[in-house]
């Protein structure tokens, strides 16, 4: 039984060793598609039982760019986190607010930058990149509460030089509850524009 249980926790960590190079090198952004790709590599399957959580990606994607990237990862975050900077200066009338991989630190040349905006409407956003023609495409993102329901927000993309940007939309009371993080189901974490120059005068990944 040790010994099996041994064997699961070497394949747990094989599949996310392998979950986070794929979501470092591929740019992948979706956690369940990252460990899918996994588990095709290994041949085994989804139901074994010991698919790593997405903490434990997180923890790897990490690990691998302390390992791999460490010449190239404080650049290429810090230019990410400058181009979230701009963008939150272009959005400053929708209390923008700084999530996801760029925040965390765990961001790589292939990230986006994804803010939340909070908006009486999303008119607003989009006349507000017409006016300044910024060429843009309209999505959704699916969001998950802390308490389990899901909700669905507009979402404009654009690039920025080479940088891809993404802003959510979302009402103005849900500035006060952030939906659940992908990573660990706990509110997600958001900064807003002086907590991201803060980041970015301290250095800190």
């Amino acid at each position: 039984m040790a010994r099996q249980r041994g064997r699961n926790d070497d394949m747990r960590r094989a599949l996310a060793q392998e979950a986070a190079r794929l979501m470092a090198e591929h740019g992948i952004r979706d956690f369940r598609l990252a460990k899918r790709k996994a588990a095709e590599r290994y041949g085994v399957s989804e139901r074994a039982g010991f698919f790593p959580t997405n903490q434990e990606i997180d923890a790897a994607i990490g690990e691998y760019r302390r390992i791999f990237q460490a010449d190239t990862h404080p650049g290429e975050l810090r230019r990410l986190r400058e181009a979230a900077r701009q963008a939150m200066l272009l959005f400053r009338d929708f209390q923008p607010r700084l999530v996801g991989s760029v925040l965390r630190g765990d961001a790589g040349r292939h990230s986006d930058v994804q803010l939340h905006l909070f908006a009486d409407t999303p008119e607003r956003v989009v006349m507000h990149l017409l006016d300044r023609n910024i060429p843009f495409e309209s999505t959704e993102r699916r969001f998950r509460s802390t308490s389990g329901e899901y909700q669905y927000a507009p979402a404009y993309r654009f690039v920025a030089g080479d940088i891809a940007i993404e802003a959510c939309v979302f009402g103005p009371a849900d500035i006060r509850q952030s939906p659940a993080s992908p990573v660990d189901g706990r509110p997600m974490k958001r900064a807003n524009l002086a907590e991201v120059e803060a980041l970015l005068e301290s250095g800190m990944q």
